[in-house]
């Protein structure tokens, strides 16, 4: 396994929060994907989601990755007093991405099913059965 990362949820405001969170750790961010980078006929974004955050990464220290993204409106919004956080996990290869994700998800509640992802990378997102949420990703460009 790579590591196991945070990843937060915001209702909006990801790019304000991680460019004080960069204020404060230093760095620069390795990956900053909009929701309009995303948009094709078979996911249509609205106008006002378009600006907002589907992935950003801030690097803290030499192995850890501060992850985030904002909530579409269509999902609902997060309740920012429970946790809106998930735990990330950069596996080595697909089949321990295959295996992590196939034991952790096993008695929960599969959110994207595991296989090709929007920005190259093979990834899959579930809560598991004790209501933990989990984003499992193999990248082979890393």
């Amino acid at each position: 396994m790579r590591a196991i990362n945070p990843w937060i949820n915001f209702n909006g405001n990801a790019e304000e929060a991680f460019t004080f969170y960069k204020s404060v750790f230093g760095g620069e961010f390795t990956k900053i994907i909009r929701f309009k980078d995303l948009a094709s006929a078979e996911f249509q974004v609205p106008e006002n989601e378009a600006e907002k955050i589907m992935h950003i990464a801030l690097p803290l220290g030499k192995n850890n990755v501060l992850l985030a993204n904002d909530v579409p409106e269509f999902m609902g919004r997060v309740s920012e007093s429970e946790n809106r956080s998930k735990i990330a996990v950069s596996a080595e290869s697909r089949e321990e991405a295959d295996q992590i994700f196939n034991g952790l998800s096993a008695g929960g509640d599969v959110e994207g099913p595991i296989g090709a992802g929007p920005w190259g990378t093979y990834a899959g997102m579930f809560r598991d059965k004790y209501g933990i949420e989990w984003i499992i990703e193999f990248d082979p460009s890393l």
